[in-house]
């Protein structure tokens, strides 16, 4: 099979060559395409999912000998999620060479957070099958680069940590309420506003509900810190 001009250039910016392109053309093939002929990149997801892990498990366990299991796991959590694995695709520009539907292209489907993270981990199968472990370790360890170093010791997201943080002092878990939306269907821009019972609230926006709720959870935190200084 020979790999079109993108597939190629997309390659480059991956920094692999495969020995079996096709393994390429199903990682970038999402089910909203799929045919008998074609088939979509599930499988290989479910097994990039397994081969991340595996390597940033002893990445991880390799950058700090001392840390305790305790340690080791929200970091692990931190360099897995769906958000981070959708932030490299974009680092490498996966959402250009995605093979979508049409319905999935009409809405914005090459900037979806899910798409894309899911696109991620069945490139990082496409290339453990066509060059073996050593192919795909040497890929994410690249890929990742400084946030396997940089990764902050205590990594759970802010929703957890400003839960976290309510219960510890006897409150209600805090409430994520939208208070806004605004552009296309295909590039919505959520408002939400995270609330404590005890007043204090902050608004955040991003093209989704999980990645406002996010962000908002962290702007409260960062005023929390500096209230209590």
């Amino acid at each position: 099979m020979k790999l079109s001009a993108e597939l190629n250039a997309f390659c480059a910016r991956l920094g692999y060559a495969f020995s079996r392109p096709e393994l390429l053309v199903r990682a970038v093939t999402h089910s909203s395409l799929s045919t008998a002929m074609r088939p979509d990149n599930q499988r290989l997801e479910f097994l990039g999912d397994r081969v991340l892990g595996l390597v940033l498990a002893e990445a991880l366990l390799s950058a700090d000998r001392e840390a305790s299991e305790g340690q080791l796991a929200p970091r692990f959590n931190a360099l897995v999620r769906k958000e981070t694995c959708a932030d490299v695709a974009r680092q490498i520009d996966l959402g250009a060479v995605l093979k979508l539907g049409r319905s999935e292209m009409m809405s914005g489907g090459r900037r979806k957070e899910a798409l894309l993270g899911d696109g991620m981990e069945a490139i990082i199968a496409a290339v453990y099958l066509d060059g073996g472990f050593d192919a795909a370790q040497a890929l994410i360890l690249r890929l990742w680069g400084d946030r396997i170093n940089a990764v902050e010791d205590d990594a759970r997201d802010s929703k957890t940590a400003l839960q976290e943080w309510a219960q510890a002092r006897g409150q209600t878990p805090p409430r994520y309420v939208l208070v806004g939306r605004e552009g296309p269907d295909h590039a919505p821009v959520f408002t939400i506003a995270a609330q404590l019972n005890n007043g204090m609230q902050a608004h955040a926006s991003a093209g989704s509900k999980r990645q406002a709720e996010m962000a908002a959870a962290a702007a409260l935190l960062q005023e929390l810190e500096a209230k209590n200084g």
